[in-house]
């Protein structure tokens, strides 16, 4: 792909597309650890329900865009990358762009939203309109539909729970990376793995057929080549990706990979009940109903071992009004959803004042 520029300046694309017609269209971008999706939905009147199937014009896909894991200059050109190819599949340009809302991993303070905000300044026009984000929102949003209210359980390679009340106030607990213990997570769950294969090993732990099964996966003969193998690239997603290998190896019965997963639910149910305490989702009686969005692959559906299942068993035994919710769109469609509600939000407004 040809080289973009910033600053004002016209991407090589918008050459060729030139000026368009009225269409307007809005940006939802979702930006993880793994990778980042961008939608271009066009703008469309109010109502309610939404469109079914929702009016999408492109989807366009590209990788981290998390500046603590990344860094900012390769953050900043993932983003950039993948707005401008959504755009140049929808045939569109930034002149049509009436808002962008960017939801990404790694935006946890105000200053973390300005910068981002900043980039995005540099790259759109004055009229356009910016949201940011953390990522969960956009995962929330895409189980509410563009509303924030509730709370969102995200348990892909890393984890967090946000939560929203009607009137704006918002928690959240977890999402610290790594180092800080996103335990839960598809990489807490696979690290605990792999020092469960060092510690039977050594002597310090129980033997378990985790050490046979990952072994194997990663085409090692002998836990010793381990050390090489997680330090040679010790990437979150590489190492999450051996959380199948854990699950398959705890419905085999194997007491570690039970036991591990086990410690699982118990920190990602634990995480969701801190939120909905400190907002008082629950209510008053702690039995008010209330939405639980659950996005990333830890939380999927397996033979035996259900975790997003059982995490919800264990929320409920505290909170029954728990109404659990599987998206049935993606969060970077919950983001330009989010985006469009923003929009319109401003739009009312604009039109009250004059």
């Amino acid at each position: 792909m040809k080289k973009r520029y910033r600053n004002g300046e016209i991407w090589d694309f918008e050459h060729e597309i030139g000026e368009l017609g009225n269409r307007e269209v809005i940006l939802g971008l979702d930006g993880g650890t793994t990778s980042t999706v961008c939608i271009c939905m066009p703008i469309f009147p109010f109502s309610d329900p939404f469109p079914d199937p929702l009016p999408v014009l492109a989807r366009a896909v590209a990788g981290c865009s998390n500046h603590n894991s990344v860094g900012e200059t390769a953050a900043r050109e993932t983003l950039e990358q993948v707005m401008a190819d959504a755009l140049l599949k929808s045939g569109s340009n930034r002149s049509a762009v009436r808002a962008v809302c960017l939801s990404v991993s790694g935006v946890n303070h105000s200053t973390d939203e300005l910068r981002v905000l900043n980039w995005l300044r540099e790259i759109f026009p004055t009229h356009v309109k910016l949201y940011v984000q953390n990522d969960a929102v956009a995962a929330l949003s895409s189980g509410t539909m563009g509303k924030l209210h509730g709370c969102v359980l995200i348990a892909g390679t890393g984890t967090i729970a946000f939560g929203f009340t009607e009137d704006g106030r918002q928690a959240r607990a977890a999402g610290a990376g790594p180092v800080l213990g996103d335990w839960g997570s598809g990489y807490g769950i696979a690290a605990q793995a792999l020092t469960a294969i060092v510690r039977a090993y050594d002597g310090r732990g129980p033997v378990t057929i985790l050490s046979s099964n990952i072994l194997q996966t990663l085409g090692l003969s002998s836990p010793d080549e381990l050390i090489g193998w997680t330090y040679a690239d010790p990437s979150w997603a590489r190492i999450a990706a051996l959380v199948p290998v854990v699950v398959s190896c705890a419905e085999a019965g194997d007491r570690v990979a039970h036991e591990i997963l086990q410690d699982s639910v118990e920190e990602l149910a634990l995480s969701v009940k801190a939120v909905v305490q400190r907002l008082g989702l629950c209510g008053e009686d702690g039995k008010a109903s209330f939405p639980l969005v659950m996005v990333g692959g830890v939380l999927e559906a397996n033979k035996r071992w259900d975790i997003g299942k059982e995490v919800v068993n264990h929320i409920s035994k505290s909170y029954p009004g728990v109404l659990p919710i599987h998206p049935k769109v993606e969060p970077a469609v919950g983001a330009a959803l989010l985006g469009w509600n923003f929009l319109m939000t401003e739009s009312q407004k604009e039109a009250y004042k004059r």
